[in-house]
């Protein structure tokens, strides 16, 4: 049976007030984490941290690739409308947990207190993960509406498992994102030569396990606060 097909009023700019709430608390969390640079810079008189910001743009990337997503899906839009945000999404998914790893700069910056640092970073890691839960949560939607709910949640764990691979290639072997687009070829082989890997296995499986179970515990949230409230 074909799907409904909804006005645009009920897709991202006709959102839920749940949903731009959830929106709106995201940027604040973004400006505060940001605003904790310049007071770093005035206190310590050093420039550390200056990847921060960027890290922080890439990771909103994921989410609004799964609004297009939601939004054009929810206006009855199908094919490559969707599959183009759908990839966009899934190729820059790892930026948002990545954030979560640059709390190892606790080892090398020792110019202010650590306990100002650890909050600094733990407010960019919480960020970044929030971002990505949400973005995933935007597309589990989409594949539960599509094939119910099981295949919602293996679109949940592939996803998450991808993303231990996409964090792996960008600590390690320092790709990012736009290496998978432009030269996608390098970055496949670059993954299958190092299959045997402990370090790319072992990673892989604990960041998708921590992702997975940090989204369940979660997801009782998420629901209520992004779901779009019409049509369950």
């Amino acid at each position: 049976m074909r799907p409904p097909v909804y006005p645009p009023s009920v897709g991202v700019h006709g959102s839920s007030r749940r949903r731009l709430a959830a929106l709106a608390v995201l940027v604040l969390a973004s400006v505060f984490s940001l605003a904790l640079l310049p007071l770093r810079f005035a206190l310590s008189g050093e420039l550390h941290y200056l990847n921060l910001p960027w890290d922080l743009v890439l990771a909103w990337a994921p989410l609004v690739f799964a609004l297009v997503a939601y939004d054009r899906y929810r206006s009855g839009r199908r094919g490559s409308a969707l599959a183009l945000p759908l990839a966009l999404w899934l190729i820059f998914l790892p930026n948002a947990p990545y954030l979560a790893t640059e709390v190892r700069m606790l080892r090398n910056v020792r110019d202010m207190p650590v306990w100002f640092d650890t909050a600094t970073l733990t407010t960019f890691a919480w960020v970044g993960l929030m971002l990505g839960f949400v973005s995933v949560y935007l597309v589990q939607d989409i594949a539960r509406r599509v094939g119910g709910a099981a295949l919602g949640w293996l679109c949940v764990v592939a996803s998450f498992g991808l993303c231990g691979v996409g964090i792996y290639l960008g600590r390690y072997l320092r790709l990012n994102s736009w290496d998978v687009i432009v030269r996608p070829g390098d970055v496949l082989n670059d993954v299958a030569t190092r299959l045997d890997s402990p370090r790319l296995v072992g990673m892989s499986l604990l960041t998708a396990t921590f992702l997975t179970v940090a989204y369940a515990m979660l997801y009782p949230m998420l629901e209520p606060a992004v779901a779009d409230r019409r049509e369950r």
